[in-house]
């Protein structure tokens, strides 16, 4: 495929379709035979990753910003791989494992990347910032005796001796004999007294139980970008 410097700056960013239509990804990088002619593109396919998929431009088509390849999206995402933004020229494996992929005929040298325009890759940090489990203490439940004071009232009952006086009427006069002489009579007296015991019963179970919340802690951190800054001679300047 014969491209203009033009063209081949115009391949950058533009995305790769199989040949149904379907988008694979976007060009990355464009590789030159040894006769310099364009033959084979790096494609980024949206993974994130380190490796962009090399695609060949043989039997490509272009048109309205997007080049056509002349193969279904698996075969073109199961390609060998080259590191991402690498200049390096591919080395003979790497040659070989390509076309043997997508079985076209072998070049002697392998392709260079085509210089195209000057350019530098602007890279910056990203913060993920995710959640990991760790411990946090342990709960326990430990049971005691202790001892504590309880006053309460109990009623508790006795004998008390009144004496009781009941004169002696004609009626009854003849049923009692008089006898004058010294004698006692003794009546048993019965009082309670308080009896404490002690039985255990059990009055309540308790137990440890765990949930689950969910609070928002703020995240301070740090993150590095690169900036590009061009210096360009004032004569060669572009007038606004």
């Amino acid at each position: 495929m014969r491209l203009t410097e033009q063209q081949v700056r115009a391949l950058y960013g533009q995305d790769v379709q199989d040949r149904s239509g379907t988008k694979i990804g976007s060009v990355a990088r464009v590789w030159a035979d040894a006769a310099g002619e364009p033959t084979w593109v790096s494609v980024k396919t949206g993974m994130m990753g380190h490796h962009e998929t090399m695609a060949p431009l043989t039997g490509a088509g272009m048109a309205e910003g997007r080049v056509t390849v002349p193969y279904d999206k698996a075969t073109v995402k199961s390609a060998p791989t080259v590191d991402a933004g690498t200049n390096q020229p591919l080395d003979a494996d790497q040659l070989a494992q390509l076309y043997r992929h997508y079985q076209l005929q072998q070049q002697e040298r392998p392709p260079q990347r085509t210089p195209g325009s000057p350019e530098l890759t602007r890279s910056e940090e990203r913060l993920r910032v995710g959640t990991e489990s760790q411990p946090a203490g342990t709960a326990r439940l430990r049971k005691q005796v202790v001892t504590e004071d309880v006053h309460t009232i109990v009623p508790i009952e006795h004998d008390e001796v009144r004496v009781v006086h009941e004169p002696i009427t004609e009626a009854n006069r003849g049923d009692i004999r008089p006898d004058i002489r010294d004698e006692q009579r003794e009546m048993e007296l019965r009082a309670e007294r308080p009896v404490v015991s002690k039985e255990q019963v059990p009055v309540e179970r308790v137990r440890l139980a765990k949930d689950e919340v969910v609070e928002e802690q703020p995240i301070d951190e740090q993150v590095r970008r690169e900036r590009i800054d061009a210096e360009v001679p004032e004569p060669a300047r572009r007038r606004r």
